[in-house]
C-alpha cells in the first residue's frame, strides 16, 4: 500500500509539473463554488487552520456554475483543487473537466438546503404555491383560458402579485435573485418554476413531445424589472430586502436562519399540498418543496501534491462538523441521514470516482 500511495503523488506530481505549474508552488488549499456553500465550507476552513498544521484554505464564492468551470478548466496548481456546489455537478460539466484533462473527481454530498422566498419582517404576509411562483416569474406562461403548449403561451403580463392570483396582496412584483451562473438560480428554476409549470396539463403534455422546448418554457425567467439579478453574494440580498420592503428574495435557508431577526419566509405549498414554511424540519424531511442537495467536488489529481487535501475532507465529514449537533447545523445546514453520511464519509476518505449513472 506504501508504494502505491507513493506512486499516486508522483503521479499526481507528473500532471502538475506537465501544466507548467511547479508542485511546490502552492502549500494551500483553494476553494471556490456555491454562495450557498460558503459558510459552510469557509467554517471547516477556519476549523481546519485551526486544528491541524495546515494553513488555513482560501474559499471564495463565485457561485457553482462559475466554480464548476474554474475547476474544470485544468490539473495544475493555478487551478483550485475543490468546488462547491448547491446543485449536483451535469453531465456536460464533466464532459468539459474531461476535456482539460481532469478525468478523476471525487463527490460529496454534504447536506440539504431549502431555498427560501422571503421578505423584510415589515412586507404583508404571503402563502404562495409553486404555480404563483411560475406565474409571476416565469418568461412565458399560458394565455388565460388556456392550459398551455406550444401554441398557448404568451409573454408574462403579470405586474403585482394579485394579478397571479387574487388571494395574494395587491403589490408589484420584484424578486431579487441569483444570476443565472448561481446553483440556487438552477434549483429554483427547476424545482419551483418547473414545479408551478407542470401544473398546466399542456405543459404536461409538452414535455413527452418535444422536451427542449417544454424545458426553455418551463425553466425561463423572464428579463424585466419584476426580477432583478441581485449577484452572487447572498448577503447583498438580505440587505436590499431590508431597504426595500415591497421587494422579495430568493437564497439559502441558512441566510434566513442567520437574519431571521430581520427578515420573515412565504410558506410553499407544491400542487394539492399544504403551505409549509422553510424550517428544519420541513426540508429536512423533503415536506419543503423548494429544497436541495448541497455538494462539493474534490480534484484527485490535486490530492497529496497540495498538501492537507485529504485531512481537510476527514474535518469536513467528522460528525463534529457536518452531524446532527454539528457547527455546521449550527450555521443552517440541513444534514444527511446517519446512512448517507456513513456512505459519502468512506467514499471522501477512499477517494471514490464520481459516478452519474
Amino acid at each position: 500500500m506504501k508504494k502505491i500511495a507513493i506512486a499516486a503523488a508522483v503521479a499526481g506530481a507528473a500532471l502538475f509539473a506537465s501544466s507548467g505549474t511547479l508542485a511546490q508552488s502552492r502549500d494551500q488549499i483553494r476553494i471556490v463554488g456555491s454562495s450557498t456553500v460558503f459558510p459552510f465550507s469557509t467554517a471547516v476552513a477556519e476549523e481546519f487552520g485551526r486544528s491541524s498544521n495546515f494553513k488555513t484554505p482560501i474559499v471564495e464564492s463565485t457561485g457553482s456554475g462559475g466554480g464548476l468551470k474554474l475547476f474544470c478548466s485544468g490539473i495544475g496548481t493555478n487551478h483550485p483543487d475543490i468546488t462547491n456546489a448547491s446543485r449536483r455537478i451535469k453531465k456536460s460539466e464533466v464532459e468539459l473537466c474531461a476535456q482539460n484533462g481532469v478525468t478523476n473527481i471525487v463527490e460529496v454530498k454534504i447536506g440539504f438546503d431549502g431555498i427560501v422566498i422571503a421578505s423584510d419582517k415589515s412586507a404583508p404576509d404571503m402563502s404562495l404555491t409553486l404555480r404563483d411562483l411560475y406565474l409571476a416569474l416565469a418568461a412565458k406562461i399560458p394565455a388565460p383560458g388556456t392550459e398551455g403548449g406550444l401554441g398557448n403561451m404568451i409573454a408574462n403580463p403579470n405586474r403585482t402579485w394579485a394579478d397571479v392570483n387574487p388571494e395574494l396582496p395587491n403589490r408589484p412584483i420584484v424578486v431579487l435573485g441569483p444570476p443565472p451562473t448561481s446553483g440556487t438560480r438552477d434549483a429554483f428554476n427547476e424545482l419551483a418554476i418547473e414545479g408551478g409549470c407542470e401544473t398546466f396539463s399542456g405543459m404536461k403534455a409538452l414535455k413527452k413531445t418535444d422536451s427542449g422546448s417544454y424545458k426553455a418554457l418551463c425553466r425561463g425567467i423572464r428579463e424585466d424589472s419584476a426580477f432583478v439579478e441581485a449577484g452572487e453574494n447572498d448577503n447583498l440580498i438580505v440587505q436590499k430586502l431590508q431597504a426595500n420592503h415591497e421587494a422579495v428574495g430568493i437564497f439559502g435557508f441558512s441566510f434566513l436562519d442567520q437574519n431571521a431577526d430581520a427578515l420573515k419566509a412565504f410558506p410553499v405549498a407544491a400542487e394539492g399540498d399544504e403551505p409549509q414554511a422553510p424550517t428544519f424540519e420541513a426540508i429536512s424531511d423533503g415536506a419543503y418543496p423548494i429544497s436541495r442537495s448541497l455538494f462539493f467536488y474534490v480534484k484527485k489529481a490535486h490530492v497529496d501534491v497540495v498538501p492537507g487535501i485529504r485531512e481537510f475532507l476527514a474535518e469536513f465529514t467528522n460528525d463534529q462538523a457536518w452531524g446532527d449537533f454539528g457547527y455546521l447545523a449550527d450555521r443552517g445546514l440541513i444534514p444527511l441521514s446517519e446512512e448517507e453520511r456513513a456512505k459519502y464519509r468512506a467514499e471522501a476518505k477512499a477517494l471514490t470516482n464520481l459516478s452519474l449513472d
